[in-house]
């Protein structure tokens, strides 16, 4: 055994053999579609296991929005990745709905829940940055929210934490509208 290949079992063998650092599958990938931005959230990889051995199939979950307002999330299933993207993507697309941004925050504190997972949003002074998760990161850069505090209970499942992130931002007022519905002047 050679000294390099000993280095790098000592040191968990954290990346490739020219050194550079392999992207981990739980880290979200962007990509900027002309004027969209695109997020992958998961990869996920299924086993079917047939006659002649197993059979992989692979699930993509995609947030797509304009930095500008405007978000969606799609899940797409092919037998290879970029097949399962470019489903997720064309689903995201259709599926965008428009949030209410006060700035480069939010309004008021929202909270959002699907299934186990629950989300915590709350607006953020300028220049605190998008603290948050992996997956509800993407969300909220996608929407183009710069500045934003949130928090997670219950299931850190991806696919979840994105679906409760987007029911909390549905629940977003802007300032205007709840001043017109309540008849009253909040300044």
């Amino acid at each position: 055994m050679s000294t390099g290949t000993q280095d790098r079992q000592r040191s968990g063998g954290g990346g490739s053999r020219d050194g550079r650092r392999r992207r981990d599958s739980s880290e979200p990938q962007e990509k900027q579609r002309g004027e969209l931005q695109e997020h992958v959230v998961k990869i996920k990889r299924c086993a079917a296991v047939v006659k002649g051995g197993r059979r992989f199939s692979f699930a993509a979950m995609v947030v797509v929005g304009n930095g500008h307002g405007k978000v969606g999330w799609g899940y797409g299933k092919a037998n290879e990745v970029p097949p399962s993207v470019e489903k997720a993507v064309k689903e995201a697309m259709r599926s965008q709905v428009e949030v209410a941004r006060d700035g480069n925050t939010i309004a008021h504190l929202v909270k959002g829940r699907y299934g186990a997972a629950q989300v915590v949003l709350a607006p953020a002074g300028p220049g605190t940055g998008v603290i948050a998760g992996a997956a509800v990161r993407a969300v909220c850069d996608a929407a183009g929210i710069h500045d934003i505090l949130t928090k997670s209970f219950g299931s850190n499942n991806p696919v979840s934490l994105v679906k409760a992130t987007m029911a909390a931002l549905q629940q977003l007022r802007p300032r205007q509208d709840v001043e017109r519905l309540r008849g009253v002047s909040l300044s």
